[in-house]
């Protein structure tokens, strides 16, 4: 099951939230920072890393206080490498690799690579839409991936990718 709700990202209950985040596991935008104020200590002493990931990386951590037990982190840009069409797909495909192999069943996604200066709203979601369509022919998990937006338009515009994905498929 896909599905949009307008909601606050740090109180949606699932067994993972993905979070977009930098090279060094910073957060993107104020919404996602929000996730480390709900998580508390614990949840962001998992945030410390020893170098730079790569841009389209994922890795997962604890949740600490979130009401989702884990977290995967999307890396979606770094000092060098900006926010990009191709970065928020890779990345959005390696957070759906590591649900798989973790056998997360209920997935939690803020649109990635939005916010100033980066994607709009129609390109993120275009974009995850069509790579979870591609993971799902392929992969058992996650089942249900519920997209958490901040306002009814941008709801609006993740549920008209859903309905074109799904208008494609028939």
């Amino acid at each position: 099951m896909m599905r949009v709700v307008v909601d606050d990202l740090a109180f949606r209950v699932s067994d993972a939230i993905v979070r977009p985040a930098t090279a060094r596991l910073d957060p993107t935008t104020p919404v996602i920072r929000r996730l480390e104020m709900v998580g508390g200590r614990a949840f962001v002493s998992s945030l410390r890393v020893q170098r730079d990931l790569a841009v389209g990386a994922a890795v997962v951590t604890g949740g600490g206080d979130l009401p989702a037990e884990f977290v995967i982190h999307a890396v979606i840009q770094s000092d060098r490498e900006p926010v990009s069409r191709a970065s928020v797909a890779r990345a959005w495909l390696s957070a759906l690799q590591r649900a798989q192999e973790w056998q997360f069943a209920q997935l939690t996604a803020p649109p990635l690579g939005t916010g100033a200066g980066n994607l709009a709203i129609e390109d993120a979601a275009e974009i995850m839409v069509e790579v979870l369509k591609a993971h799902r022919q392929a992969a058992a998990f996650p089942v249900d991936v519920c997209f958490v937006v901040e306002t009814v338009e941008d709801q609006e515009v993740f549920e008209t990718a859903l309905r074109r994905a799904a208008a494609s498929e028939s």
